[in-house]
């Protein structure tokens, strides 16, 4: 495992979330051309920098959605996540002090299922979910500020039973790169500023990514790639 360190002088600005996925793909040239990798974006933010990586490096992209399981009431207060191939993960510090957690997980987790199971139908429209058991996987977002969906995501990828996972980001709190490194395989964080306010500050355009984006995103990463094979 390792992180690659933070970069001197100015902070890096990226003109948009496709340049950061060419800035961050030269960081995993070392994966190109494998037919044992896979891309996973987490939608909306990190598609157009997976894309980029993903078309660098000739690899088939997808995504991994997580839906956040807030605590009623609370919904910033996470008892866990769901996500794509039907994984639970709870967050059990929470649970433990709730009363009734069982049927309150469940609730939640039925309503977040709904928007999940919408989200992957609509990105993927035909296109069946890959096969993840035994495959390396690069788990790709916008950036890493707290790093809690991209902790949810990486240990429901983990269930699944994947061969290695590599999480991998543009721009990144030096402290959550740093804390993640125990829960993955592998962590290429591109800049790890020590003056870090937000992932949108080193952004020009950090304008938020559509769904008919990230659908259109996949469709045509899709098409390139079947042009190559």
């Amino acid at each position: 495992m390792g992180v690659i360190p933070a970069l001197t002088g100015r902070a890096p600005l990226f003109r948009d979330r496709r340049h950061a996925g060419r800035v961050l793909a030269e960081h995993l040239r070392e994966y190109a051309d494998r037919n044992d990798v896979i891309v996973l974006a987490l939608p909306r933010g990190g598609v157009p920098v997976a894309y980029e990586v993903a078309t660098a490096l000739h690899l088939p992209l997808d995504v991994f959605v997580v839906r956040k399981l807030g605590v009623p009431g609370y919904p910033e207060l996470a008892m866990g996540a769901i996500a794509s191939g039907g994984v639970q993960v709870l967050n059990d510090d929470v649970v433990s002090q709730l009363p009734y957690a069982e049927q309150w997980v469940a609730h939640v987790a039925n309503e977040e299922r709904k928007e999940l199971e919408r989200r992957e139908l609509f990105y993927r429209d035909t296109r069946s979910r890959p096969h993840l058991r035994g495959k390396t996987i690069i788990l790709i977002d916008d950036g890493l500020a707290t790093g809690a969906t991209m902790r949810a995501a990486a240990r429901a990828l983990k269930q699944q039973g994947v061969a290695d996972l590599v999480v991998a980001v543009p721009v990144a709190s030096p402290e959550t790169c740093d804390e993640l490194r125990g829960e993955v395989d592998h962590i290429v964080c591109a800049f790890t500023p020590a003056s870090f306010a937000g992932v949108g500050q080193f952004y020009e355009d950090f304008s938020q990514t559509s769904d008919d984006e990230v659908r259109a995103l996949l469709a045509q990463a899709e098409t390139q790639l079947s042009k190559r094979e």
